[in-house]
């Protein structure tokens, strides 16, 4: 049922979400140049790796990601249309609406036994962890809210995320931490 509601919702709502994407592309190639878009391998469900693809919000290189955030990709974080290109995954099956989110698979091997249960589950555009502090919080409540929403994942909670989401992007709570960064580095 999951999986059918992930379909639906994101093919229901393409008249909307497509333009935007499309516009948020040109603003980006308009704004910061080449490339458009950014890939980063992503553990997924069960851990097997897949390619993330998002709109781009660094200048590429080398560098602390406070120095390397252009002025547009600070603007397509706080509203998180960044995230848009994600909805193709859903479509693909490789993510879903709500879960935790997928984060760089150099992590994997960092995880405690009880962290990888995060796995379990696809990964989503938007989580528990995302609607209770987004970046502002530390790895520890991060994993554990994505763990508390492993066990007791329901098509209601989904849509609960669903609603909070639209209120935590549209206010930008916790995009960033207080110095610039979307999140430090797990396990350093």
């Amino acid at each position: 049922m999951k999986r059918v509601f992930d379909i639906a919702v994101v093919l229901l709502a393409a008249p909307f979400w497509l333009p935007v994407a499309l516009l948020t592309a040109l603003a980006v190639l308009l704004a910061d140049g080449r490339p458009v878009l950014f890939s980063q391998m992503r553990a997924g469900l069960q851990g097997k790796p897949f390619r993330l693809v998002k709109f781009r919000t660094m200048k590429p290189g080398d560098g602390a990601d406070a120095e390397r955030l252009t002025r547009m990709g600070r603007l397509l974080r706080a509203s998180s249309l960044d995230e848009l290109p994600e909805l193709f995954h859903v479509l693909s099956g490789r993510m879903s609406l709500v879960g935790p989110r997928p984060l760089p698979i150099r992590y994997l091997p960092r995880y405690t036994a009880e962290q990888m249960r995060r796995h379990d589950v696809r990964p989503g555009i938007t989580g528990w962890a995302q609607v209770h502090g987004r970046n502002d919080t530390t790895w520890e409540e991060r994993f554990a809210r994505d763990l508390w929403y492993v066990e007791h994942a329901s098509f209601w909670l989904d849509v609960k995320i669903l609603f909070m989401t639209v209120s935590t992007v549209l206010t930008a709570r916790g995009v960033d931490k207080s110095d610039g960064i979307t999140m430090e580095e797990f396990g350093r």
